[in-house]
């Protein structure tokens, strides 16, 4: 730690969320001088997220983007920190996504033929696998796939970080531009990486992308039947601790309102009730949060137009635990190595915008 109150380092990374963490333990790594500030009770989004990870999504399950190189790169980056912090937080679990029809179910039997697809298919199944779930048409069981316990990895990768994780309020005004990059307080930085969510959008550097907060709203709730995986289709249901599984998740653009919903609880336990035939027993618990979700659903990576040193990692929205790891690895060659970001997730795409 003695490079550390050198005072002379190479990047202030700003939050310790998903993909604050995720990114400052690649340039760890590798060699870099880091700090990070964050504020834990500002940072509900990552906190409150479910941490599904799951390589068919939508209402019409397709296969995620990019799934064939985000989900070897996850499940290897989980398991190596789980190691090197000695806590396990990685919950590899298959998910049961029930077919809506006769169609449904032809259309994925000729899936299994599709190599990319067939990476994350267990089994197809022609009719239903049990009586307590709606699903008359059988279903996929997929691979790969499982959630991450989001606190247990942040709050145990804080303490890998140590003094290197500063839990304080970053106050923007205090930046100071130098020659070599950037003063803030009592410390130099070659770097600045805005990884904080949507308080980049109050950024005097980004406020010009075009982040679409989405609100979204969870259950835990005890209910009986606690088959071996993930049950997912209109919403997921995720089984924690014996009888108590988790339930979600809505999507929201238009209310943004901070706190949990009466709407969006009934939302949940509706479509729940049209996936599982059993009751719910009691509700543990409705919390929510605002995701730093883009416009064009893809993350925010890269440097500012015109400002030396200052960076985002950004914007992956409700799927930052299968984000993360890929990306992290892309922009930390991009910051040491100087290695070209993939034009899909380069915010030089919004630089005509301006």
């Amino acid at each position: 730690m003695d490079l550390l109150w050198a005072m002379e380092l190479d990047f202030l990374l700003i939050g310790q969320g998903l993909a604050g963490t995720a990114l400052a333990y690649r340039l760890e790594q590798a060699g870099m001088r880091i700090l990070i500030l964050d504020q834990p009770e500002k940072n509900q989004s990552s906190r409150v997220a479910a941490g599904l990870y799951n390589p068919v999504t939508g209402k019409k399950m397709v296969k995620s983007w990019i799934a064939e190189k985000l989900f070897p790169e996850l499940e290897q980056f989980y398991i190596e920190l789980e190691q090197k912090i000695g806590s396990d937080f990685l919950i590899e679990k298959n998910i049961y996504r029930p077919f809506l029809s006769i169609e449904e179910q032809n259309e994925w039997m000729g899936h299994s033929s599709d190599p990319l697809i067939h990476l994350f298919i267990e089994e197809i199944f022609t009719e239903s696998q049990h009586p307590e779930l709606r699903d008359p048409f059988g279903g996929v069981l997929l691979k790969k796939s499982g959630w991450l316990d989001i606190p247990t990895y942040l709050e145990g990768m804080a303490k890998h970080f140590g003094e290197k994780l500063k839990l304080e309020n970053f106050e923007e005004e205090l930046l100071e531009k130098t020659s070599n990059g950037w003063n803030y307080k009592d410390f130099s930085f070659r770097g600045i990486i805005y990884c904080n969510g949507l308080a980049a959008m109050k950024s005097r550097f980004f406020s010009f992308l075009p982040f679409a907060p989405v609100k979204g709203e969870i259950l835990e709730v005890e209910q009986d039947f606690d088959p071996a995986w993930i049950i997912n289709r209109g919403v997921f249901r995720v089984p924690l601790e014996e009888g108590v599984f988790r339930v979600g998740s809505t999507y929201t653009w238009h209310d943004l309102e901070i706190g949990p919903t009466e709407s969006a609880k009934n939302e949940l336990i509706t479509k729940l009730e049209h996936l599982v035939r059993v009751p719910i027993k009691s509700i543990k618990s409705h919390r929510h949060g605002i995701r730093p979700a883009t416009k064009d659903r893809k993350p925010f990576l890269g440097k500012h137009p015109i400002e030396a040193g200052v960076y985002i990692f950004n914007g992956f929205g409700a799927k930052g635990v299968s984000l993360t790891p890929y990306f992290s690895a892309m922009m930390r060659d991009f910051l040491i190595e100087n290695r070209p970001l993939d034009t899909e997730v380069d915010i030089k795409r919004y630089f005509k915008y301006i």
